[in-house]
């Protein structure tokens, strides 16, 4: 195990970790019943369990493929294709998704901006697109002959027009820049407490308040493309409902099964990589004592630094919750 700095809170594994740990991995060799995999990190390729998953069982699809670029996952590496085999290879896997899905299922994929044309292409063939969400990930390195890359995206589609989307559980607290008053003094729009104000607003397909995992968040990992737990809630509480099955089949180091099991839904989530099998029971283990999701609270997603404006209230869906670490630093 690495030493790590005092205030470095990256996930690591003891021996006695990967002992435990390993005991809980689900492994399908066969086609499975629903309660065979609802809550449990299945360890295989997704294009192989895939087929063996029950027909017509998810609500929410949330997938975070590999992108077309040479990384390395832990002892897997994924290499870089000619953009036509790529977009094969995401039909090929979408393909095997498709029987999976409730008739009224929604589905987000990642993508970034090289990748996110052949992904809308290969999303075409079997959904109905709605919408294509950017979000900034404000690590990133600079260059000096072109513009910083410090976005991804987010595409949201649906199988049929029948979808559920619950835009009150995606609001967004935003203070007040320029408060307007009534002919009374009265805030206009707007709620005022003792440090300032703040408003409640719709959520847009832009996100710049998100913040990438390092190494000062407990739920950070050495997973090199992890998600944030904020961003995957956001997609969650908009296109699910308490106790609905969320799949999915590139499941990393289990941020969007921490996140389901954080808010009350079911999870069925794939990992090739033993050792991110093993990340995701970890932080499933942890989000027992530590429900809390980084910027939200009280029903609300908060804007980064308004610690001050935020109520302590648990997630809704969720069976307890305390909040710990609301102040999301700009990094």
């Amino acid at each position: 195990m690495n030493s790590r700095a005092p205030r470095n809170r990256t996930l690591t594994l003891t021996e006695s970790d990967l002992k435990q740990l390993r005991k809980r991995i689900q492994v399908i060799k066969r086609p499975a019943l629903l309660a065979d995999c609802v809550g449990r990190t299945i360890h295989g390729d997704a294009l192989a369990v895939l087929p063996l998953l029950l027909a017509t069982s998810v609500d929410l699809l949330i997938v975070d493929p590999p992108y077309n670029l040479t990384k390395t996952y832990n002892d897997s590496t994924f290499s870089q294709q000619a953009w036509a085999e790529y977009e094969s290879w995401v039909n090929e896997w979408l393909a095997l998704i498709v029987p999976l899905l409730k008739p009224a299922a929604s589905v987000y994929v990642c993508s970034e901006w090289r990748s996110s044309g052949a992904v809308q292409r290969a999303l075409e063939n079997h959904f109905i697109i709605k919408n294509r969400i950017t979000w900034e990930r404000e690590k990133g390195r600079g260059a000096l002959r072109n513009w910083k890359n410090c976005s991804e995206d987010i595409w949201f589609c649906v199988r049929n027009e029948d979808y559920f989307f619950n835009v009150e559980a995606v609001k967004q607290k935003r203070r007040v820049i320029a408060p307007y008053r009534d002919s009374d003094g009265k805030p206009k729009d707007w709620q005022e407490v003792a440090d300032g104000g703040f408003r409640v607003t719709h959520p847009s397909n832009l996100w710049t308040d998100i913040s990438v995992p390092f190494w000062s968040m407990p739920e950070n990992t050495d997973h090199p493309t992890q998600k944030p737990e904020k961003l995957i809630a956001k997609l969650m509480l908009a296109s699910s409902q308490p106790g609905d099955v969320v799949l999915d089949p590139f499941a990393g180091s289990g941020t969007t099964a921490v996140v389901a099991k954080k808010l009350g839904r079911q999870f069925i989530a794939i990992e090739r990589e033993e050792l991110y099998c093993l990340y995701a029971e970890k932080r499933l283990e942890m989000a027992e004592s530590e429900p809390a999701i980084q910027g939200y609270s009280g029903g609300h997603f908060w804007e980064r630094n308004t610690l001050a404006f935020q109520d302590v209230k648990k997630p809704a869906g969720a069976a307890a919750n305390h909040q710990s670490q609301l102040f999301e630093p700009s990094t």
